[in-house]
């Protein structure tokens, strides 16, 4: 069940709808070009913000949350034809991204029941949500399916997605669980083998991204994805000199190391790696989701 609601930011106060952040002085986004629902899965009631027309692209957050650079990525993916859906899966949506807020954002997350953070945890139970959230909005926008970006926290609950025939499209990028097994998959034994299976049967490619020295998401876990999946898994690696040098303090203190190849370590500049990145990344949920007539 899908209920309009005004469209705010969560948590932000209602007398100017956006915060000045204390570090550096900039903006949190007030997300007021996006309507706000609140989804229902099963009985679990959860945020989504929703912008957009054409088949529906969910965009997970990254750690700590649906930051304004997730924004920036998310209207890109609007603006490119989609109906982009962006669900509030921890942290303060639309906030910039400081080093007190995202340490505690993160030491949350790791011990909620809904993600497997560490090795031996197996599949993130929230992914079943995110697969409920995918159904409604294929039924809602029409097309051939819908796609599913995943970033950081998120990076490999795209793929896990794909257990929902809906998703057609995954887009794994930078993902960093298990945090303690550099070649971990956040995957159960019974949903790699179904993953493997539905891969091969509907021929799908799984597009993903990494930094060659992002120490969150290494070549160890790239090297797990293929071994999974075989020439279905196109993993592009960037180098990391090309990462944005001044990210959120966040991701500048506490990720410190090139890591968000299309947000936060993005550089807006024609003609630049990161930006090259995106755009493979909108042209593939353009030919899996817009498929041209016979």
């Amino acid at each position: 069940m899908n209920i309009e609601e005004p469209t705010r930011a969560e948590n932000t106060p209602e007398d100017t709808g956006v915060i000045v952040s204390a570090d550096s002085g900039r903006l949190d986004d007030p997300i007021a070009d996006f309507s706000r629902r609140r989804v229902d899965v099963d009985g679990v009631v959860k945020t989504v913000y929703v912008a957009g027309a054409g088949p529906a692209v969910v965009l997970m957050p990254e750690m700590p949350g649906i930051s304004p650079d997730v924004l920036r990525l998310a209207r890109w993916v609007r603006d490119a034809g989609f109906t982009v859906h962006v669900p509030s899966l921890f942290g303060r949506d639309g906030a910039y991204p400081t080093v007190e807020d995202g340490e505690r954002i993160v030491r949350r997350a790791c011990v909620s029941a809904e993600f497997r953070a560490f090795a031996g945890g197996g599949t993130s139970p929230v992914t079943a949500w995110l697969r409920g959230l995918a159904r409604e909005a294929h039924a809602e926008c029409g097309g051939p399916g819908v796609g599913a970006i995943g970033l950081c926290f998120t990076g490999n609950f795209a793929l896990t997605m794909a257990l929902e025939p809906a998703v057609i499209a995954p887009v794994v990028n930078h993902p960093s669980l298990p945090l303690d097994d550099p070649a971990g998959l956040e995957l159960g034994d019974d949903d790699a083998r179904a993953l493997k299976e539905r891969v091969a049967r509907d021929d799908l490619t799984v597009l993903a991204y990494r930094f060659d020295n992002d120490r969150w998401c290494t070549g160890q876990r790239f090297a797990a994805y293929q071994a999974l999946l075989g020439d279905a898994f196109d993993g592009r690696v960037l180098p990391g000199g090309v990462a944005n040098t001044d990210p959120p303090p966040f991701f500048r203190d506490v990720v410190a190391t090139p890591h968000s190849v299309v947000t936060a370590h993005l550089v807006d500049e024609d003609g630049h790696p990161t930006l090259q990145a995106r755009d493979e990344i909108l042209a593939y949920l353009t030919d899996r989701l817009k498929p041209r007539s016979a």
